[in-house]
């Protein structure tokens, strides 16, 4: 087996043990599940472990070149009108082809899918032009952040409360597996041959702002179309007794998702042989590896969405519904701490999102500790959900306050930590949360006698913004460390730095100067 492979199974299968254990030992000791629904969920793991691997292995050697190379090929013309026509295509193309959006159509029947479709795409196609306008010009992330969330939330009183939950779930649930990876590398590409000291800082916030877009698309289609008897789809349990029935499932389900995925990798892959015709970027060895890369890719997001869609969504619903329905429907908060805890390692793109900001800071922001904030927020945005479940509350009340606290904190953190925080929101809602986390949602709330469409739906928008004041968090105490370190160098101390080059000397004398330290130059 490939060592590059082996290695990303191995995360995998590490990442996807401790849900498929937290299930288990539910099934025994509190909701029962049956023998022939248990070993669909067991499969399910199986071609989740297998498919995350493959994905994770083409995302590194296919999107993640492909989106760099584009960003660098941008930074270096000097046609913005162009840049911006292609960031708005790019956008476009790259959303129609995310799976996860299949999701957001199928809860959404009031609306014609194409329409909702296009809508979403569209969304994300402007914020995407707008987050690379902003590389270019450097403009502020977190003024633009303040900007148009004010316009989300304003736009949010006028749309009909049963569309609000989905309309905010579209900003997650539209920056998937495909849709990350490809824009995250576009925003390295796009800062990669800037030498300012900005740069780092602006290479994340790309898929933050494509995050919004969706969101205010569908509140400003709600608004326009004002949809009335909003409804959702109910989930369908098959009836799953003998291994052959469980085989018969499997292989059903598959072509559509062959097909769901096709169709999202091909207008990439054109986008690609249409940017190397043009720039003749990458060379003969490179092109094939990206190629098997598209394979990988290929082959592993059909088999996670396969393994996620038939083996999580009844488990999901059922223990859900089941917790919810008893007199101990109290274990919603604690399991939902639990499974939030350990699902969001299970997302595709975390990975990869955790891996490139590692690679971008030099180390200093490790993958362990952003998987360890992440964990914690996920597993908070699940007790506050099961809380709405619970009581009935209205999403406004958490929402609010929650990017306003979010939004507060980009004035007191480093820059490079609203950037990333911003685009971890995305992330971490991908398709363990639609798939396994919605359904166990709206299972618990049918249990308990909520409102599905009010109480059960924005738990994809709860996991999308927990993260954003975590990962800040974790900026504030890093800086705090920084600046402590820092005042252990005594003031009054005298240090001698020897140099030849007489730019460099100017360039530090600039920073002394606007540190404030007191110094002398000896020639």
């Amino acid at each position: 087996m490939n060592k590059h492979l082996k290695e990303k199974i191995g995360e995998s299968l590490s990442s996807v043990l401790p849900i498929a254990i937290i299930v288990l030992l539910i099934s025994i000791f509190i909701v029962p599940i049956e023998t022939g629904t248990m070993i669909v969920f067991l499969v399910g793991t199986v071609l989740l472990v297998l498919g995350m691997g493959l994905f994770t292995l083409g995302a590194d050697t296919s999107m993640m070149p492909i989106g760099e190379g584009i960003g660098i090929e941008f930074s270096k013309s000097k046609k913005i009108k162009i840049i911006a026509l292609l960031a708005f295509l790019i956008g476009v193309i790259i959303t129609i082809a995310e799976p996860d959006l299949q999701v957001l159509v199928k809860q959404v029947p009031s609306i014609p899918d194409m329409t909702l479709i296009l809508t979403v795409a569209v969304g994300v196609g402007v914020f995407l032009l707008i987050a690379t306008l902003r590389t270019f010009f450097k403009w502020e992330l977190s003024k633009i952040l303040i900007l148009f969330y004010g316009i989300v939330f304003i736009l949010a009183f006028f749309v009909p409360k049963e569309f609000l939950a989905v309309a905010f779930d579209s900003g997650g649930v539209t920056t998937g597996p495909i849709t990350v990876p490809f824009i995250m590398a576009l925003g390295v590409g796009l800062t990669s041959l800037r030498s300012d000291k900005g740069a780092q800082d602006d290479s994340f916030g790309l898929v933050a702002l494509s995050s919004i877009g969706p969101i205010m698309a569908v509140l400003i289609l709600g608004v326009v179309l004002n949809p009335s008897g909003v409804t959702y789809t109910n989930y369908i349990s098959h009836d799953v007794i003998t291994t052959q029935d469980v085989a018969k499932l499997f292989f059903q389900e598959l072509p559509d998702y062959l097909s769901e995925v096709l169709i999202a990798v091909i207008p990439l892959f054109l986008m690609f042989i249409i940017f190397q015709f043009v720039t003749k970027r990458f060379k003969r060895g490179q092109i094939g590896r990206i190629v098997v890369g598209y394979l990988y890719t290929f082959v592993g997001l059909v088999l996670f969405l396969v393994g996620v869609n038939v083996g999580f969504i009844p488990v999901g619903y059922l223990i859900g519904s089941e917790i919810g329905a008893s007199s101990t429907s109290w274990l919603l908060l604690p399991l939902g701490v639990l499974i939030g805890y350990y699902v969001v390692k299970a997302e595709p793109a975390v990975h990869v999102l955790n891996k490139q900001v590692e690679e971008v800071t030099k180390g200093t922001i490790p993958q362990k500790a952003m998987q360890l904030c992440l964990s914690i927020g996920v597993a908070i945005s699940l007790a506050l959900s099961m809380i709405r479940i619970l009581t009935g509350i209205s999403i406004f009340w958490f929402l609010i306050p929650g990017y306003a606290i979010a939004l507060a904190l980009t004035f007191y953190v480093p820059k490079i930590f609203t950037g990333i925080a911003f685009d971890s929101g995305g992330v971490a809602s991908g398709p363990m949360t639609s798939t396994f986390i919605l359904p166990l949602a709206i299972g618990a709330c049918e249990g308990v006698g909520g409102n599905v469409l009010l109480d059960a739906f924005g738990v994809v928008a709860m996991v999308a913004m927990t993260p954003l004041i975590v990962i800040q968090i974790m900026g504030l105490v890093f800086k705090l460390k920084t600046q402590r370190s820092e005042a252990d160098i005594d003031e009054d101390d005298d240090i001698a730095i020897e140099l030849d080059d007489s730019d460099d000397i100017i360039d530090i004398e600039e920073e002394l100067d606007n540190e404030g330290f007191d110094y002398q130059t000896e020639t």
